[in-house]
Parts: structure tokens; sequence; C-alpha cells
């Protein structure tokens, strides 16, 4: 949900605005490594947790949710006003809280694929990023605006698809093997795809000094893509 409200913004502004910040990109890149690496560090300590009482891991990650959710959208708006300062430890403690809660999908993962699964994710985004890079940024107006279009919508069906999942699972109807398959693949062409928008929109949705709100798009595309690759690892080698 939260990628599907910062990514409708972007676009949104990119439509309305030529380019405005040549420079957000680079200005916001050591911000996404540091968020990313405290990301890890949260999930470092899930995973500690998870060993040690997954009981009491069941109970906090609803809390850790909830705290990230309302986190999100604190930190998207005081980022968007430029207002850095306060913004900063909002965003460090919403990657905190981002990793603890995707602890639980990476705890699958090792059991069910290994350590592997996490290096072919982290693999899969860096690889990503260089390629969306260099397409991203060449992409003519035309080309762009329509791939925008394109994974905007994408991205808004795969969230309505992903609600409907959930929804079943509480009822106990759990999604077949082959159709998770589908979903968690879609789901990786549609972030690397956002990838590649992220280089045309960003700098046209955003001011240089908007670099945290630059960083915090960024941020969801990777973080969502490497989930997507990992719910795909494990959809593939599940018996």
């Amino acid at each position: 949900m939260t990628s599907t409200s910062n990514f409708r913004k972007a676009f949104r502004d990119a439509q309305t605005q030529a380019l405005v910040g040549p420079n957000v990109i680079k200005n916001a890149l050591p911000y996404l490594g540091g968020g990313l690496i405290l990301t890890a560090l949260g999930t470092y300590g899930g995973l500690g947790v998870i060993q040690s009482n997954p009981g009491l891991f069941m109970t906090t990650f609803w809390v850790a949710f909830v705290a990230e959710l309302a986190l999100f959208f604190v930190a998207q708006g005081v980022a968007a006003k430029g207002n850095n300062g306060t913004a900063l430890p909002l965003l460090a403690t919403y990657s905190l809280l981002s990793g603890y809660t995707l602890s639980g999908l990476v705890f699958v993962a090792l059991g069910t694929v290994g350590i592997a699964s996490l290096g072919i994710a982290a693999l899969g985004c860096g690889v990503t990023f260089i390629a969306a890079r260099q397409i991203g940024s060449n992409l003519s107006e035309q080309d762009g605006m329509a791939l925008s279009q394109t994974i905007r919508i994408g991205i808004m069906a795969l969230f309505v698809v992903l609600i409907a999942q959930l929804a079943l699972s509480l009822f106990g109807v759990y999604t077949p093997t082959f159709i998770e398959i589908a979903i968690s693949g879609i789901g990786v062409l549609l972030f690397v795809g956002s990838a590649v928008v992220d280089f045309f929109v960003l700098p046209r949705a955003y001011r240089d000094e908007q670099y945290l709100s630059a960083a915090l798009s960024m941020y969801l595309t990777y973080i969502n893509l490497f989930v997507f690759i990992l719910r795909l690892l494990i959809a593939l080698n599940r018996d």
C-alpha cells in the first residue's frame, strides 16, 4: 500500500513538471544505502526474536507493522516539504521497522531455499539498479510517461490481488503454488519496471533538496523487488 501511494504521487508530480531535480537521485543514493543497511539490521534482529521467542515475534510484528505504516505517511509528508532534519530520523526508524517485519519472510526463505536466496535477491536488486539507471535516465518523454503509466496501473492491480490473497488466507484459503509463482513473477517484473521509472520520474517530481523523498521512493522499489524475488524463490521450491 505504501509503495502504491508513493508511486502515484511521484507520477502525478512528474506529469505536470519539467526536470526540476537533476541531482536529486545522486543526492538520494547515500540515504538509500543507509536505509537498506538499517533494514538489514532490523531483519537480523527480527530473526533473532523468531528463533528465541516465536510467540513474542508475532505480537511485536503487528505492533511494528502498524508503527511502520504510520511512520511512512508522516515521514513522507515531512520529507516532501524539504524538512530533512526531521524526516531523517523518522525514515531511519521506518527502515528498521521495515526490516523487522520483513524478517518473517526471510526466515521462511532461509528454511525453504537457504541463504542463497538472500544472495540471489540482493544480486537481482543490484543488477536491476545498474540496468535501470542506464535505461531510465535515457528514456524519451513519451516513452517515459507511457512506461510510468503502465507500471502504475500494474502495481495498483497487484496491490488489489495481494489484498484478496490476504483476505482469502484469513478464511483458510491459500494460493495454489502455480498462482503464487505467477503473482510473484509479475511482482518482480513490475518492480524492475518501477526501478526504471524511478530514474525517469524522480528528477521530474522532486527538487534536489527533496532527496529524502526520492530516497524513500527508491527504497520502496528495491525492498518490494527483494520481497517478490524471495516470494518467487520460495514458491518455486515449495513441495
